[in-house]
């Protein structure tokens, strides 16, 4: 076991410990919420403490500049001087190799030699996180959605509040930063629904996703020649069910923990895989990123005011900057381009309208054609190349007469997918925000039968949260 690993719970619980010891005073419940989320990100690498300290304290002064004067083509190059600051920082430690390295890669398909130089930084975890965080606040300062916060300490607690800093939820300034304003207190309520969203969240860490994760590394480490349709099919699944229950377990630990400590922030995911169209996925999918696009890039674009030309043309662009949010790497692209294509074509259909008139057969039909059209979109997000993207479509055209090697991995994947499926189709009445059971022994040993679960299913060695990586 890892030192760090060994060592953090010890943290967490001496920082959650310390923090309710200081309720007499929110200045100094900050202050620690400050200290502990700078070690927390300081821990992996010390040297990147600088950037959010910058992105910080650029934004603070931006947005009381802002805030304080009503000249417009004053406040327009305030707000450009932050997302300059935010998005200069974001395109060079993120995306400066990719673009160069591309380009570089483009010419020469032409006959023409380049050199250009590549800067091989470490990407700094959670930056695309915390830096649309900031972004979002500065903006809603300029539309005058929101006062800019006076107290530093306030913000800068916001900014890296340790619960959510690496992977989300990405929170609104309007929402989060009056809770570091506000007393915070905490109930017997409370504390079970909060302790019940940790354990849960780890569970699915834990006992599902790390479970999923040797399936889908074996099918998609494989040269996609050597691949047949069910193998590609089954490894595909293993990665859906592991990136859910990687991604919502880590929103559901950030929640849970935020609500130990008073606050609330905002439901990330809400059963995804029953959705029935594209659109109604994003309203599950990680939802705080489906609402900042929606917000501060679609809308602004002209969202669907004008043309119908225009209306597609607005859906294409915030989809593939939402696929490029996700990674330096044109598989990231071809994700976000093929989410913008079907939620155009189901647009062009009036698919919401069809499926909310159907029958229920014909809710079904939807929902398993759309549930294959986001397994192949799983596809693109998880192959390590484009190369590999027509590798594995074109193995999807084959080999459907042999189940030899797909039925061991859908065997394993089927069994430690249960409380993913349950979830989805029990839904709020087994694990929601409300304890559904009455009785309250029922209610614990609901509980302890999850926690058991996690027990018996942890997989030995660990695996990273796919999320850090963006």
């Amino acid at each position: 076991m890892r030192f760090d690993s060994f060592i953090f719970p010890l943290f967490y619980v001496a920082v959650i410990a310390t923090y309710w010891a200081l309720r007499r005073s929110i200045r100094a419940q900050n202050a620690l919420i400050l200290l502990a989320s700078y070690v927390f990100y300081g821990w992996w690498d010390a040297r990147f403490l600088a950037l959010i300290a910058l992105s910080t304290a650029v934004d603070f002064v931006v947005a009381r500049a802002i805030d304080n004067t009503d000249d417009e083509r004053h406040r327009k190059r305030l707000l450009l001087t932050s997302l300059w600051v935010n998005l200069g920082l974001l395109g060079v430690f993120k995306y400066y190799d990719f673009f160069v390295g591309s380009a570089v890669e483009a010419l020469a398909g032409l006959g023409v030699q380049a050199n250009a130089p590549l800067l091989h930084i470490i990407l700094p975890v959670g930056i695309s996180f915390y830096t649309f965080q900031t972004l979002s606040y500065t903006i809603d300062v300029y539309r005058r959605d929101f006062r800019a916060e006076r107290d530093w300490l306030a913000f800068a607690g916001y900014v890296a509040f340790f619960p959510q800093l690496v992977a989300g939820p990405i929170e609104r300034a309007t929402r989060l930063v009056p809770q570091f304003s506000q007393p915070r207190t905490i109930d017997v309520d409370r504390f079970r629904s909060g302790l019940r969203l940790l354990i849960f969240g780890l569970v699915k860490k834990v006992a599902v996703a790390d479970n999923m994760a040797p399936l889908a590394d074996f099918v998609f480490g494989q040269n996609p020649a050597t691949l047949s349709g069910p193998i590609v099919f089954a490894g595909t699944l293993a990665f859906a069910m592991q990136i859910y229950a990687d991604f919502s377990g880590y929103s559901d630990i950030a929640r849970g923990t935020a609500r130990l400590m008073g606050f609330e922030l905002c439901v990330n995911f809400d059963r995804p895989y029953v959705a029935l169209t594209p659109s109604d996925f994003w309203r599950r999918w990680h939802v705080s990123l489906s609402q900042w696009l929606r917000d501060y890039l679609y809308v602004p674009l002209g969202g669907n005011r004008g043309s119908v030309s225009k209306t597609y043309r607005n859906l294409m662009a915030t989809m593939v900057f939402g696929g490029l949010w996700h990674g330096a790497a044109w598989n990231f692209v071809a994700w976000g381009f093929f989410h913008g294509l079907i939620l155009c074509i189901y647009r062009v259909a009036r698919a919401d309208d069809r499926v909310r008139r159907a029958t229920s057969a014909g809710r079904l039909v939807a929902g398993v054609v759309f549930f294959a059209l986001t397994l192949y979109g799983w596809l693109l997000f998880r192959a390590r190349s484009l190369d590999d993207v027509v590798g594995l479509t074109a193995a999807l055209g084959r080999g459907w007469g042999t189940w030899e090697l797909a039925t061991p991995v859908l065997a394993v994947c089927a069994y430690f997918s249960l409380p993913v499926v349950a979830h989805h189709f029990l839904g709020r009445r087994l694990v929601g925000e409300k304890w559904a059971p009455a009785s309250p022994w029922l209610q614990r040993a609901l509980l302890a039968g999850v926690a058991l679960y996690g027990l018996t299913h942890a997989r030995a060695s660990e695996t990273a949260f796919i999320y850090f990586q963006f």
